[in-house]
């Protein structure tokens, strides 16, 4: 590492599908790297007794912790009390459009949930192959989550208890096929049948025939440049009209952690210590994973001019918006999983398998049964 000529840092690339499977392998049989850019749950999913990663707070002296807010902090510790992981961002859900094929049509861009259906409307007219959003399973799965939330104001689950009633999560399912119902969104199979692996690499979200996406803050650079030259992308705002409450999450999106095992557990600490705090790191990451918590990070990038600034105006609604924290099962690998319960709630709605009621039935089940292990 040049900062550091007498430590070699050796990197491990891989594409996204199978990673969490392979990583969970790893940690299982302590031959995880040194160094682990891990997602916020994966330290209750992996690290539940504190033994797979590294406490942090034994190398405060390498690591300046104080770069960092407590309270985001405290969300990266294990049941033991242990510092399991360093955040890098903050992030959250919000909609993003293209402008381009929004003005096409002729609609405004929505910012209640009765114009994005009066658009469901007029996009049709206008072609039957364009939608003014596009959700794959999970998408849906989080939006059902802000719906309800913003209906009802609670958390979806806290501590070990899912707070929302089957004739709730009913509703909330009801809501989503709504949108499918009106034009809205495509269905799982128009999706699927779309042959890409993301969203961002599908030919309908590149040439605008889907003008909307609902998705994390810090994904504006990969969806921006995915779309076709001369394609505006904008970031939206919450819908105003679907309750009294402010809804939606906002959670650590990922974090630096030392594998428990590691052989040069101080080196390791330098290393983390770079990627999060460093000025030349901080002007090499800039706000590709999402704007830095850490405040010599943030100040290094913001300076030098390098933040997307179609990420920060996402980040700055998305925190000044959301009111509901995140439970650290929701993004169980059980659930999430392409062939998790969300993918089979969902997929199975849509495709008329399952009514809302024995949707709910398979959520309930799935997430109860997560919690419970």
């Amino acid at each position: 590492m040049k900062a550091y000529p007498g430590i070699t840092v050796e990197t491990t690339y891989s594409a996204w599908d199978g990673w969490e499977e392979k990583m969970a392998t790893a940690f299982a049989a302590g031959t995880a790297q040194d160094v682990n850019q891990i997602n916020w749950n994966w330290i209750t999913q992996y690290d539940s007794d504190g033994t797979t990663f590294l406490n942090l707070n034994d190398y405060a002296s390498v690591i300046d912790l104080s770069q960092v807010d407590e309270k985001y902090l405290s969300m990266c510790e294990a049941s033991d009390g242990s510092l399991a992981g360093l955040p890098i961002s903050m992030t959250g859900r919000i909609f993003y459009w293209d402008k381009t094929t929004f003005d096409e049509v002729g609609c405004e861009i929505p910012t209640t949930l009765a114009a994005l259906k009066d658009c469901g409307e007029k996009f049709k007219a206008y072609g039957d192959d364009y939608y003014p959003l596009a959700l794959g399973e999970y998408d849906r799965m989080i939006l059902m989550v802000y719906y309800l939330e913003s209906v009802y104001g609670t958390d979806w689950v806290t501590g070990d208890t899912l707070n929302y009633t089957k004739d709730q999560i009913v509703e909330g399912l009801e809501f989503i096929q709504s949108l499918e119902d009106v034009h809205v969104i495509p269905s799982i199979a128009t999706i699927a049948g779309d042959g890409a692996a993301s969203l961002d690499q599908n030919q309908n979200w590149i040439d605008g025939h889907y003008a909307g996406i609902f998705e994390w803050d810090s994904s504006a650079s990969k969806f921006g440049a995915a779309l076709e030259e001369g394609r505006e992308l904008v970031v939206g705002d919450y819908l105003t009209d679907l309750g009294d409450n402010k809804g939606g999450y906002a959670k650590v999106s990922m974090c630096w952690a030392i594998n428990a095992q590691t052989a040069h557990p101080k080196e390791a600490a330098m290393l983390v210590n770079y990627l999060a705090n460093n000025e030349e790191a901080a002007q090499i990451l800039a706000s590709e994973r999402g704007i830095p918590v850490s405040k010599s990070a943030l100040t290094a990038a913001n300076d030098a001019g390098l933040l997307n600034e179609t990420v920060v105006e996402a980040n700055g609604k998305v925190l000044a918006w959301v009111s509901n924290s995140l439970d650290p099962y929701f993004e169980d690998s059980q659930l999430k999983g392409s062939d998790g319960v969300y993918y089979d709630a969902m997929a199975g709605l849509s495709y008329g398998d399952y009514t809302a009621d024995e949707a709910a039935d398979v959520l309930i089940d799935g997430i109860t049964g997560v919690i419970a292990q």
